[in-house]
This record gives structure tokens, C-alpha cells and sequence, in this order.
């Protein structure tokens, strides 16, 4: 008994700092090895759990990066507005980094994203602005229309537009991801696959993790109805955060060894299982990249390893119907 306690105690056991700030926890997320849902002797796949960052999402490492640089560069000044367009992770992110820096915020959404991620960016003090779907369905237009209007806000001198799929400093907090990931896994890792939304987490830490690693793989991922980095035509689609119909200015195509889409139903099935068989519990897009993941495991096969990412908590979508199948 005295050395299964032992052992209970130092697997749970407290760290020894106390932070000054909720910021000061952003980072640092655990990474696990999928046990149940990849056949024996296939590849490793690791997920990394981005829903231990405070709002639950890897967007907290985004918009502390997006903030903290505009700072230091002076083009956001204490008194200014912060505004941004999000589907809501982003959202959610900016509205705790400005709550505590003191930024007043107004994020440009739609009824197309999930109400709790809505509700999150609106608990934290920020206002929330509607621009109204077709059908409920992330479309290119949609975006354009929430970025029309972002446009719109930003034309005032005492509004700072974070600017997240031009802003480069989005990249930086990403590529510690990349970092924490080459440490944990003591750089053995074959291949690395993330969604495409801003692409500032595939290209962030796709260098951080290229710059250790130069062989490893790195394969972006999209809705397959709107998979326009791969090749295809932009379309409709419910994978919050990702598949916006373009190719992301901040993409870096010479780190991408391929690109692929990923059925949306498939996504779904694999979030679910995730929850299910893994204990892992995360959105949609999430489950996109562990169906990725699973596709190169079985192209890689036994003794190599692929990585990705859980991109947020799937306590953002109960009140839909990810998990209802």
C-alpha cells in the first residue's frame, strides 16, 4: 500500500510555483500516446493537449503573442480598443489576454460557431457582434462579411486590429509548441499534422519543430469539402476553425511535406471515439487531426511516430451534435 501511494502521489503531485498570472499558464501541455483507437504494431501517434491551456483551446499561445507584440512595437496603447473576427476559440483567447491587460474588445462571430464559445468570449467582458449565416454552414462569404465589417471597426485610430490570419506574431507563440514537442518526445517524431485555419499553429510549429527535426514530415490537414490548400475547390462545411475557403496568407508551403483533406463525418466519428475509448475530450477539428494522424500511422507503420495536436475542450460543443452520434 505504502509504495502504491507513493506512486499516486508523485503522478499527481502539484507544482511547486505559484504563478502571478493565469498568462503564466499558458503553455507546457501534456502530450499523450493513443492507446485504444490505433491497431496494434502501428506507428505511435501522440496528441498534444492544447485544452489545458486556460480557456480550454491553443489559441491562449496565439493571441498573448498577437497582444504582447503589439505592445511592445507601441501600436496598441493602454485605452485602445482591441477588435478581431473569430469563429470563437480566438475569440475567447483575446477576451481573457484583454480582461487582464485591461483592453476593451469586440469580436466580429456569427450564429454559425458554437453558442459556448460565444458565451465564453461574452463572460470574460467583451462584446460580441453577430453577422448572420446560411443555414449555420462556415462559408467563404460568411467570412468575408465578418472581415467587411472588423474592416469597418478598425478605420478608427483607437481601435488595434489583431489581424489574425496576416499578423506574423501570430506564429510565435506556436512555435514553442513545436519546442515543448520536440522535448517531450526527445525528438522522435517522423511526422506532424494540424488543421489549416489562420495556419499560424501548422507554420509556427511546423519551423519549431523543423528547425530540431529537418526530416520530419509535415502534412497539413483541411475539411475535405473545402480542402483549398490541397488542391481542391473552397466549399461549405461545420469544422469550426478551420477550411475557411483560402489559402492563409501566413501559410509557409516549403514546410509542408503534403496536404490532404479529411470527410468531415469521418472527423466527427473520430472525436467521438476519441472521448469514448482515449478519454480524450475535444472539438471537432480535433478529431480531424487525429484522423490524419491515423492515416500516416498506417502509411508510416510500427517504429515511427506521429504527432498532433487537441486543438480545445469538447465542452465548447455539448450544446450541439458532435457528440449525440
Amino acid at each position: 500500500f505504502q509504495a502504491g501511494h507513493a506512486t499516486l502521489v508523485q503522478r499527481y503531485e502539484m507544482p511547486a510555483a505559484i504563478r502571478d498570472s493565469v498568462l503564466q499558464t499558458i503553455g507546457n501541455t501534456p502530450c499523450v500516446r493513443l492507446r485504444r483507437i490505433v491497431p496494434p504494431g502501428s506507428a505511435d501517434v501522440l496528441v498534444k493537449l492544447e485544452y489545458f491551456n486556460p480557456t480550454g483551446s491553443y489559441k491562449d499561445r496565439m493571441a498573448l503573442a498577437l497582444i504582447e507584440a503589439a505592445e511592445q512595437r507601441g501600436a496598441l496603447r493602454p485605452g485602445m480598443r482591441v477588435v478581431e473576427f473569430s469563429g470563437g476559440s480566438t475569440g475567447s483567447s483575446l477576451a481573457l489576454v484583454c480582461a487582464l491587460k485591461g483592453y476593451p474588445l469586440r469580436i466580429i462571430s456569427s450564429d454559425a460557431f458554437a453558442r459556448e464559445k460565444l458565451a465564453t468570449i461574452r463572460a470574460f467582458g467583451a462584446d460580441v457582434e453577430l453577422i448572420p449565416s446560411a443555414g449555420g454552414k462556415i462559408t467563404p462569404d460568411l467570412m468575408g462579411r465578418m472581415r467587411a465589417r472588423v474592416l469597418e471597426l478598425a478605420a478608427d485610430p483607437e481601435v488595434y486590429w489583431t489581424d489574425q490570419f496576416h499578423n506574423a506574431d501570430a506564429e510565435t507563440g506556436y512555435v514553442v509548441l513545436g519546442r515543448e514537442l520536440v522535448e517531450q518526445t526527445g525528438g522522435r517524431i517522423d511526422a506532424f499534422c494540424g488543421g489549416i485555419g489562420t495556419a499560424g499553429m501548422l507554420t509556427g510549429a511546423g519551423a519549431g519543430l523543423r528547425n530540431a527535426l529537418p526530416n520530419i514530415q509535415i502534412v497539413s490537414l483541411e475539411p475535405a469539402t473545402s480542402a483549398v490548400v490541397a488542391g481542391g475547390t473552397p466549399g461549405a462545411h461545420r469544422v469550426e476553425g478551420v477550411g475557411m475557403g483560402i489559402v492563409p496568407p501566413l501559410l509557409d508551403r516549403s514546410l509542408l511535406s503534403s496536404s490532404r483533406g479529411i470527410a468531415e463525418d469521418v472527423a466527427r466519428a473520430t472525436a467521438r471515439e476519441l472521448a469514448r475509448r482515449e478519454g480524450i475530450f475535444a472539438g471537432i477539428s480535433s478529431g480531424m487531426n487525429v484522423a490524419g494522424a491515423l492515416e500516416l500511422q498506417q502509411e508510416l507503420g510500427p517504429g515511427h511516430t506521429v504527432a498532433t495536436v487537441a486543438v480545445d475542450t469538447g465542452l465548447k460543443y455539448l450544446a450541439g451534435d458532435l457528440f449525440e452520434g
